[in-house]
């Protein structure tokens, strides 16, 4: 595994946690596959959070591009506003 910054591992596990989040992603921006993701947890958490990520994730159809159920695009509640310019738009 590559060396990773402080602020590289705090994004990953950030990303990790995130339910719409696919290990791809991950694999495109830092480049570790979904095993090193795994053994980084595992090492950066306590035994019980760790334990409680896996489980969350564990066939989580969201975490694996494969196997979500849309093709492209994001989900997108229809009360969430538009960021403009950095600024939130009103209706």
């Amino acid at each position: 595994m590559k060396e990773l910054s402080i602020r590289d591992i705090d994004r990953i596990i950030e990303m990790a946690w995130e339910d719409r989040t696919p290990f791809d992603a991950i694999l495109l921006q830092f480049g570790l596959k979904e095993q090193e993701v795994i053994q980084l947890m595992r090492r950066q958490m306590k035994p019980s959070s760790f334990r409680m990520w896996r489980k969350r994730v564990q066939g989580r159809k969201t975490k694996h591009l494969k196997k979500r159920s849309f093709e492209e695009g994001r989900f997108k509640c229809t009360r969430q506003k538009q960021i403009t310019h950095n600024k939130i738009s009103k209706r």
